[in-house]
């Protein structure tokens, strides 16, 4: 599969091989979608609570005797079965992170990206840079590239006039090619990687 690298005018200065062994086989939804699942689970705050009956005010003290009043008996006021008693097993603070395989990291990462070139999506540049650090200059970039809306742009380590450029764009995602996840990928209308960037994640998740 080849795929054709463009300049900052959009205009073809050359192409990349990319693996059909790769990138040309069945997109692994199933994987995309646990890795999208796990990366939002680990962004809950989980900061939730309930008062249980420890928790919840009111006095320790038994209102009535045990036997001999004719009425149900009762340990406290507290009690869950009462009004404003606690509740039972509520919500309590927890993390809601948890760890995927690094082979389903990958293989997730991987299978966005064939998606994302099934569609005709991603546009490969030889080289992302803007030397005077203005965001218009940028705009104006994305928009000869055919990137409009939501966009991700990968680099090997993104240039720091391009990163201070593109920072402000709304829509616009910046990351670097090592830091790149399944839902960063699938999250978006376009894709635009620099060359480098594309073999150094063809050479890690291969």
């Amino acid at each position: 599969m080849q795929i054709d690298v463009v300049n900052g005018n959009n205009e073809k200065v050359g192409a990349l091989e990319l693996k059909d062994e790769l990138f040309g086989g069945r997109v692994k939804t199933t994987l995309i979608w646990e890795a999208v699942i796990q990366e939002n689970a680990s962004e809950r705050r989980g900061t939730h609570a309930t008062k249980n009956r420890a928790a919840v005010s009111g006095s320790g003290k038994k209102p009535w005797r045990q036997k001999g009043t004719g009425r149900a008996r009762v340990g406290e006021i507290r009690n869950p079965l009462w009004r404003k008693g606690g509740t039972v097993f509520g919500p309590m603070p927890r993390s809601y992170d948890y760890e995927l395989p690094k082979k389903v990291r990958r293989g997730a990462v991987l299978a966005a990206l064939a998606q994302k070139l099934n569609d005709g999506a991603v546009i490969v540049v030889d080289r992302l840079e803007a030397s005077d650090r203005k965001t218009k200059t940028t705009v104006e970039l994305l928009k000869r590239l055919g990137a409009t809306g939501k966009t991700l742009v990968i680099d090997v380590t993104p240039e720091e006039g391009f990163v201070v450029s593109a920072r402000n764009i709304a829509g616009v995602k910046l990351v670097a090619s090592n830091r790149v996840t399944a839902r960063d990928v699938i999250d978006t209308n376009r894709v635009v990687a620099t060359k480098g960037a594309l073999e150094k994640l063809q050479e890690a998740l291969g």
